[in-house]
């Protein structure tokens, strides 16, 4: 591989990184430029999804008083996020690699479409949480199982093509739960 190559990965990675940070959807930079400098799209979006670890542990870790007092939303939480992971990833995996390289341009346009919306989405889950007098620490058995159900959807999108996955899922807790965005 050319220097001039690598350093482009560099430079996506980094500012892939930097927009990660602020509003997500990185993979929307990573993605196209390594299928641009001949990567396989199928290695292209497992690349990305091992360099999202790194980010969604610090992230975790940065944010974990905020995480405080929702033992038991995670507890369903965690495992349909990682159960709907691991389906993805195997239809990843199992489907024809000629699947994925039909369905990367829907998806590719769906993930641009989401960072566009995605700050109205926000706010609009923002004012729900506002104006909802419900206690944050209480849901119904309803409202669990539809976020439980929304958190597996969207891991399983994750697991099968990472990007504007945080989008998706902020969509899907911004219209589920009562609460802040940062939250």
């Amino acid at each position: 591989m050319p220097v001039s190559q690598m350093v482009l990965i560099i430079l996506a990675g980094v500012g892939a990184g930097a927009v990660n940070s602020l509003v997500g959807s990185g993979t929307l930079i990573t993605f196209p430029t390594l299928v641009t400098l001949g990567f396989a799209p199928l290695t292209a979006t497992i690349s990305n999804s091992i360099g999202l670890v790194a980010g969604g542990v610090s992230g975790t870790w940065a944010y974990r008083r905020e995480l405080r007092g929702q033992r038991d939303r995670l507890r369903w939480q965690v495992p349909g996020s990682v159960i709907g992971a691991v389906c993805g990833a195997y239809l990843l995996l199992h489907l024809p690699e000629s699947v994925f390289n039909r369905v990367v341009p829907v998806l590719l346009i769906a993930a641009l479409v989401l960072v566009v919306i995605g700050p109205r989405i926000q706010t609009i889950a923002q004012r729900r949480a506002e104006q909802a007098g419900r206690s944050v620490d209480h849901l119904g058995r309803g409202r669990m199982a539809a976020l439980t159900l929304g958190t597996f959807a969207v891991a399983v999108y994750g697991g099968y093509f990472s990007a504007a996955q945080g989008i998706l899922l902020i969509g899907v807790m911004g219209v589920l739960l009562p609460e802040s965005m940062l939250r």
